[in-house]
């Protein structure tokens, strides 16, 4: 399964994680949102302990949308060293975001 990230927890676990982070900005009322959800999840297996696979709410975390300008969701940004390395708007094939996930490795 994805971690949840938050407002509160998103700097320890993904700005300063020592690994490579893909975070998925999503809703639940959000239905390409839903779709790209169980990939999103299959990721998060298949790299457990490589790199830090995340869901961040955006009803619930309006801060981090705009500290990110995210404007449209499902967004899913790639994150290495702190930094948005890319980016994934809209819903998106497994192989697609598996290509940026390998990239960060």
């Amino acid at each position: 399964m994805a971690a949840v990230y938050t407002d509160s927890n998103f700097e320890a676990e993904v700005l300063k994680a020592d690994k490579p982070s893909v975070v998925d900005f999503w809703a639940p009322w959000c239905g390409p949102c839903l779709a790209l959800g169980p990939t999103i999840d299959k990721l998060a297996e298949d790299y457990h302990g490589k790199v830090n696979i995340g869901k961040v709410n955006v009803d619930e975390n309006p801060e981090l949308s705009v500290n990110y300008g995210v404007t449209s969701i499902p967004c899913v940004l790639f994150i290495k060293d702190g930094q948005v390395v890319d980016k994934q708007i809209g819903a998106a094939p497994r192989n697609v975001l598996e290509k940026k996930v390998q990239k960060m490795l």
